[in-house]
């Protein structure tokens, strides 16, 4: 048999934001929330809680446990995410600092410390 030739599948190289990517309206809020999920969810990994435990300590109940872990943040907003993840114990800190002229808009990033 005969080597099958692969036909070439079009790539668009990211812009670093798969929600810009999508077109999202908000992108950049899309991330941070995202980013702030992703971060709930290392924090319940790495102290092994259910989802049960995990609602008891965030004041939230299961289903919103899941939906979160599950990526369904629609109902999250970044500040309620921010205070889920002091609820589990994590310091959240938002730093302000002037961009360059050069750059018209400023960015929002999430940027978490290596656990231990």
């Amino acid at each position: 048999m005969g080597k099958k030739q692969e036909s070439e599948i079009p790539v668009t190289p990211s812009s670093g934001n798969v929600f810009a990517d999508l077109g999202f309206a908000e992108p950049e809020e899309e991330l941070t929330k995202a980013q702030l999920a992703s971060h709930i969810r290392q924090v319940i990994k790495r102290r092994r809680l259910t989802q049960v435990a995990a609602a008891a300590l965030m004041g939230i109940g299961q289903p919103k446990v899941s939906a979160l872990l599950n990526g369904r943040l629609a109902s999250f907003s970044t500040e309620r995410l921010m205070r889920l993840l002091t609820a589990l114990g994590q310091d959240v800190e938002i730093v302000v600092r002037e961009r360059p002229s050069s750059l018209e808009r400023g960015r929002i990033r999430v940027v978490g410390e290596a656990f231990a």
